[in-house]
């Protein structure tokens, strides 16, 4: 499925802020590397949007240089992202962010 456009919902930017202060605290630089790669990762979408396989209700695409999770739905033509998670937190942790935004 070929979609037309990508929306990322406002949570996803602290998502995305929380990760890139995490890699930045553990060596400089890196978190700016980690949201480049986010950002790659989401952009990829446009051409592999519903090909993943679905996870508390969400398609799940895993980013491919983080340990991260990138949770997303597809309405009639645009992916909408929800979430972009740490996969190694608690399971029920993961469960939980998600359920609150959907």
């Amino acid at each position: 499925m070929i979609v037309e456009d990508v929306i990322i919902l406002k949570e996803v930017s602290d998502d995305l802020n929380e990760g890139k202060a995490f890699y930045d605290k553990k060596e400089p630089g890196v978190g700016d590397y980690f949201w480049d790669s986010l950002l790659a990762d989401i952009e990829s979408l446009l051409l592999y949007a519903g090909i993943h396989k679905k996870e508390h209700g969400f398609y799940r695409m895993f980013a491919k240089r983080f340990p991260y999770a990138i949770y997303y739905y597809i309405e009639e033509d645009v992916a909408y992202i929800v979430a972009i998670l740490p996969v190694r937190r608690n399971p029920a942790w993961i469960k939980s962010k998600i359920k609150d935004r959907s």
